[in-house]
């Protein structure tokens, strides 16, 4: 019996897009298995971003706020009305799609028992930064994320490369707006209901990430603060299966332990503190090496020794959002909008 194939929309908030907003949905159109419906919601953009829609409107529908909502999860509750598709992909206004995503999607969806799907981030080029991104993402999603796949609790589903049943996900799921990370949220609350999710890595994305150390630390700010909040409201999903408790340990409790080292190593010792840097950029050296082979790519390992720079931003806002989130309980809701690039 042959098996249905899905009819699927893509639904994308945007604001202030202007740079990357074009190429973008170029991408969405752009389809080897079109999309049967995109909807592209406009938090009331500054830019020029609605002009820039505006030569597609007849081919994606529109959706202009009439006021600013600055939370992308209430710009997706908004977009998600106008969904009439089986399945829809949430996507950002900053990420292209390769040309095969959406077939890929139609593909994972012919399965009735598969509920959600995430796909693979590629970091768009940049710099220094950029390539770190991509090596952190080398490393989360081949290693970590293909770990947490065989073991049935994939941790996160990606906000710019996830895919829902349409009517599961306005009637068991939804889009909150209580934390920082809308994707982990709506992620721990699939796994909650235990509704299959596909993780896919022929399904790429490339992303935009940011490229100065400013942009860079509010976003990291923003996915560890959301993490902590994410934490807090979804922990009793560790009661549920001992193997999420083992799988969250590591990512939390391990963070807890090695993050503060990295600042108080070298205050207990000098040598030390030679050892561990040796550790890390011989660590940085190895994943550099694995991701320029992996992603054909040489910038990969030249930047990789930097990578200790980015390990040592991440370990410093891991632990001061924790103080804020758990310890102080001062919850930050303050949404951070990166800053574009021009896509060429």
């Amino acid at each position: 019996m042959k098996k249905k194939k899905p009819s699927i929309a893509i639904l994308a908030p945007c604001y202030n897009e202007e740079k990357t907003i074009r190429k973008c949905v170029l991408s969405w159109l752009n389809q080897i298995h079109p999309a049967d419906e995109i909807i592209i919601v406009n938090d009331c953009s500054t830019d020029g971003t609605l002009e820039i829609l505006q030569e597609f409107k007849d081919r994606v529908t529109i959706v202009d706020l009439l006021k600013n909502t600055g939370n992308k999860s209430y710009v997706q509750e908004e977009g998600l009305k106008y969904v009439t598709k089986d399945v829809f992909i949430a996507t950002d206004a900053d990420t292209i799609m390769d040309r095969h995503f959406v077939e890929r999607v139609v593909i994972a969806f012919r399965d009735k028992r598969v509920h959600a799907f995430a796909g693979y981030i590629k970091s768009l080029r940049g710099n220094w930064l950029t390539a770190c991104r991509e090596i952190d993402y080398l490393i989360g999603q081949d290693l970590h994320k293909a770990a947490q796949y065989h073991i049935n609790f994939l941790f996160v589903i990606p906000g710019c490369a996830g895919a829902f049943r349409t009517k599961v996900f306005k009637k068991n799921i939804s889009f909150d707006h209580d934390t920082l990370t809308e994707d982990l949220d709506f992620t721990y609350r699939i796994n909650k209901l235990d509704l299959n999710i596909l993780y896919d890595r022929e399904a790429i994305v490339y992303t935009q990430d940011p490229d100065t150390i400013k942009s860079y630390i509010n976003q990291i700010r923003r996915w560890y603060s959301g993490g902590w909040q994410n934490l807090l409201k979804h922990k009793g999903i560790m009661k549920k299966k001992p193997i999420r408790a083992m799988e969250l340990s590591i990512v939390y409790i391990e963070g807890l332990i090695f993050y503060p080292l990295m600042f108080i190593i070298p205050i207990i010792s000098i040598k030390a503190f030679f050892y561990l840097i040796l550790y890390c950029a011989a660590l940085g050296l190895f994943f550099g090496i694995y991701s320029a082979i992996k992603r054909k790519r040489l910038d990969l390992f030249f930047y990789s020794p930097l990578y200790i720079i980015v390990t040592y931003i991440h370990s410093y806002i891991f632990m001061e959002q924790f103080i804020k989130e758990v310890i102080l309980k001062k919850r930050n809701l303050k949404w951070y909008h990166p800053e574009r690039r021009k896509m060429t």
